[in-house]
């Protein structure tokens, strides 16, 4: 071809061209990932993640004075996987969602404050894959903080502690491999509910743009979902609320375990999760990027997102409403009697093989209980600080049945902990020598949980 000569040209089709300037999601959310880790907060964040509970739980472990106010806290000097089981009550309360609003909540905000929208737009040509690749990059991000906040506080205990056995919600003791294998499965249900915040963070970002509320959305979500659980709510609504799951990791601890509310709160947790982002992506492909001033969607975006959200709840409301015949609050007398019965029973040959007596089982026990809920008057249902329960157990050759008197404190989730008021010698406060040091009488106090969707006829 000489110089004056044209070169040839070619019929390519018009969609090639756009075929070839075509950015990925692959590469999108390569870029999208670089941008949140890039960020000093984030950083921070998930350095935090992945020391701080390594380093509370090695320190309190340490303390002659444990977080027994906390569920698995009176076992932090016995075993190393209770202190993540703290970790793990502690981050459903506070730290999760939180991390869902720094992350999730501000990964569509950030770029109307930055007026960054054309600019993205011009290079990656495509709302969709825009979305797609912020979603998946704020998931990662908050898998990656989960990951830290799991592995940092297990290790941190199994360091300071060792691996031992732990003991169960009712009582028994849990081998180091059970205890592992359950520890692990309680942050994985976790993360149903983180989920679902993250998606209500997506949801929030895209809706009120670079105002403030998008951020702390999944926060105030959360929070009213903790109030929400202190109320006396009936049990299908209280299971309904997307955070269950985050209380509902209690029954992997009994045996048998109490699977069919956890269950029930991970399923609704992954619906919301979907539901949340679904409605973030059709309001993100609505928005109108031709205009810099409209950062949010308005009423749209209450239309969109709150009134879906809202039917979501009563839908599910009514579904398990349904499905489950319990009613009221789930926490009657005849549950709690059962649960204190058992757990005396497991708590009482655990102090006996710390003691050095004779050991007995369950079944030669034959422990009952007999609770009352303040006066007579009261109904016997229900939460409440005024439980008291009297426990009757038998020995092999002692004509005599000893008794033991707890005074309860219920809570509304089902939680309650168990206070000894007396024989001293069974359930007083003493230290019994065992294999990891000096620790209180077992008997003392314990924590238990009542299964609030039990089907049986006697509950």
């Amino acid at each position: 071809m000489t110089a004056t000569e044209t070169p040839p040209v070619t019929d390519a089709p018009a969609g090639d061209s756009a075929a070839v300037h075509r950015v990925s999601v692959a590469r999108t959310y390569r870029f999208e990932l670089v941008k949140l880790v890039s960020q000093w907060r984030i950083r921070l964040v998930v350095l935090a993640c992945w020391l701080a509970p390594a380093l509370f739980v090695a320190a309190v472990s340490e303390q002659s004075t444990l977080p027994s106010d906390t569920l698995f806290g009176r076992w932090m000097h016995a075993t190393g996987w209770a202190g993540s089981l703290v970790i793990l009550g502690f981050a459903g309360t506070w730290a999760l969602p939180l991390l869902t609003s720094l992350v999730a909540g501000d990964v569509f905000a950030a770029e109307d404050r930055l007026g960054t929208w054309r600019h993205l737009l011009v290079a990656v040509r495509s709302p969709r894959r825009i979305f797609a690749a912020k979603a998946l990059a704020s998931l990662t991000v908050i898998l990656l903080m989960v990951a830290g906040l799991t592995l940092s506080s297990v290790a941190g205990g199994l360091l300071a502690v060792g691996d031992h056995p732990l003991v169960g919600l009712d009582g028994h003791l849990l081998s180091s491999s059970d205890a592992a294998g359950r520890v692990l499965l309680a942050w994985a249900c976790a993360l149903a509910p983180t989920l679902a915040l993250a998606g209500i963070g997506l949801l929030g970002s895209v809706a009120l743009g670079r105002s403030p509320m998008g951020l702390l959305l999944p926060a105030l979500v959360a929070l009213a979902m903790q109030l929400a659980q202190m109320l006396p709510l009936p049990v299908a609504l209280r299971v309904a609320l997307p955070g269950y799951a985050f209380i509902s990791w209690n029954g992997l601890f009994t045996a048998p375990g109490q699977l069919r509310p956890l269950l029930i709160g991970v399923v609704v947790a992954l619906v919301w999760a979907v539901v949340a982002t679904l409605l973030a992506y059709l309001l993100f492909l609505r928005r109108d990027f031709t205009n810099p001033t409209h950062d949010t969607a308005g009423r749209r975006g209450i239309t969109v997102g709150v009134v879906p959200l809202a039917a979501l709840l009563a839908a599910t409301f009514g579904v398990i409403a349904l499905a489950t015949p319990s009613s009221g609050s789930g926490i009657s007398q005849a549950k709690i009697q059962r649960s204190v019965s058992t757990a005396f029973a497991h708590l009482y040959r655990i102090q006996t093989r710390e003691l050095n007596r004779p050991d007995v089982t369950e079944a030669q026990l034959r422990a009952t209980t007999a609770c009352t809920k303040g006066e007579d008057k009261v109904a016997q249902e229900g939460p409440g600080n005024d439980w008291r329960c009297v426990v009757t157990w038998h020995l092999p050759g002692v004509e005599a049945a000893g008794t033991a008197i707890y005074q309860l404190d219920v809570t509304s989730d089902g939680r309650y902990v168990a206070d000894g008021d007396g024989p001293k010698e069974v359930n007083g406060y003493f230290l019994v020598r065992t294999s990891t040091g000096d620790a209180p009488n077992p008997l003392w106090q314990f924590d238990g949980n009542v299964e609030l969707l039990h089907t049986s006829p006697k509950g």
